[in-house]
């Protein structure tokens, strides 16, 4: 297993989905890779947070 550069679907921008990710991401049974960059999770998860006030 190695780091994968994905695209960003929000922003475009390409970040890296590392091995550790990887792992983690199987440990929980998650079978499909992410589709934001960390920021951008960041700010969809707040703007959730921010809506259901």
């Amino acid at each position: 297993m190695e780091d994968k550069t994905l695209i960003c679907q929000d922003c475009g921008q390409e970040f890296v989905f590392t091995v550790g990710e990887q792992e983690f991401y199987k440990e929980k049974g998650f079978e499909n890779e992410p589709k934001r960059c960390k920021e951008c999770r960041d700010k969809k998860k707040a703007a959730r947070r921010n809506f259901n006030k």
